[in-house]
């Protein structure tokens, strides 16, 4: 028989992982994850309302479009005879179609111009200005293989997947919904003169590039959504992480106590030093007690050199007896400069009164009066 073993499973939790990521993320995870340069972005959307784009403005200026290139080829062809002499050589080509080439390219310039900017426009919407070089560094933990079987099978991998099947369905639909009914041109196109085939070719490739698009645009704007909720479940951090990470930003709770202690050491024996040097000790009698020193070329109200509670109050009156300080009881007066004087602070004009008499009549007593 197997003797019964009692094992705490806590064991077996992996070492720091503090649990799930339950918190939201905060703005210091936030931005180091954007100088890195990880952020929520869709390149199908980018590519969508590019293409988009690119065909809406197609479609307006296509008959000027059409006319200079139709202008470009005939004026080819019309100098064509000026070489029908002389064997087409390679070069004989390059001066021919250099200088048409050159205008073609200066007419469809506009087209793709106006494509880059939208799609660097897209991207910047999305992601905002912020220049980061993280990406580019080599990271060797991809080439792993365990890690790329990882990712391959991952539930990121899944969506690309199932996106990229949304996305062939919508070709294939959208071109043969378009092309059920103008496959009857299409066949017929032989019938046709050369303008009419270019703008029968031009208007279906058109048609189709806009229904494409606006479909893209819409699948688009779904990867932008779900990318943006992967990011910030990405982002979300454990209750383990958050605590450390408050260690860092603010300091350990235990070191910052220890920093506060010994501060206080600090403060009180700066206190305990300059203690001798009072006038009188106020106290209320036993809870409280309250040191001033008054010094007239220096200060135009008497200061708090000392003030403390309880077993520092006791202190306070033993080192003003060692150092035969008058101590003077008056219960008001001892916690309204308990409460309201800081360390090194002059006494508050509502108060000089009472605490003149308490200098009167300690001055009266050592005869400085």
């Amino acid at each position: 028989m197997i003797p019964y073993m009692k094992y705490d499973l806590q064991l077996f939790a992996k070492e720091g992982s503090g649990g799930e990521k339950t918190e939201e993320p905060t703005s210091k995870k936030l931005s180091d994850a954007r100088n890195k340069g990880q952020v929520a972005k869709s390149q199908d959307l980018t590519m969508a309302v590019s293409l988009l784009v690119f065909f809406f403005v197609l479609r307006i200026y296509v008959g000027t479009l059409g006319n200079s290139i139709m202008e470009v080829m005939q004026d080819v062809f019309r100098r064509i005879p000026d070489y029908a002499d002389e064997d087409f050589t390679l070069s004989i080509i390059c001066v021919l179609l250099g200088s048409e080439v050159q205008r073609i390219l200066i007419i469809v310039a506009p087209f793709f111009i106006v494509t880059v900017f939208v799609a660097v426009a897209v991207s910047l919407y999305q992601v905002k200005y912020k220049i980061s070089f993280e990406p580019m560094k080599p990271n060797f933990g991809k080439f792993s293989p365990v890690s790329g079987v990882k990712r391959l099978f991952s539930k990121e991998k899944l969506v690309q997947l199932l996106m990229s099947i949304a996305k062939i369905t919508i070709l294939v639909v959208v071109i043969y919904n378009y092309l059920k009914d103008k496959w009857n041109l299409v066949i017929d196109m032989y019938s046709f003169n050369l303008p009419q085939a270019i703008a029968l070719i031009g208007d279906i490739i058109m048609n189709i590039g806009l229904r494409i698009s606006f479909f893209f645009f819409i699948v688009g704007l779904a990867d932008w959504f779900y990318q943006k909720w992967k990011f910030h479940e990405d982002m979300k951090m454990t209750k383990q992480e958050v605590k450390d990470e408050y260690k860092n930003s603010e300091g350990d709770p235990k070191v910052k106590s220890q920093q506060r202690r010994r501060m206080q050491q600090a403060s009180m024996r700066r206190m305990m030093q300059s203690l001798p040097q009072a006038d009188v000790v106020i106290t209320n009698p036993t809870h409280l007690a309250v040191a001033i020193k008054y010094e007239r070329e220096k200060y135009e109200a008497p200061v708090v050199v000392a003030k403390g509670a309880d077993y520092l109050a006791e202190r306070i009156k033993n080192v003003a007896r060692e150092n035969d300080i008058e101590i003077v009881e008056n219960k008001p007066l001892a916690r309204m400069l308990y409460h309201n004087v800081e360390l090194g602070e002059q006494i508050p004009p509502e108060l000089y009164q009472m605490v003149a008499e308490v200098l009167a009549y300690v001055y009266g007593l050592k005869g400085k009066i």
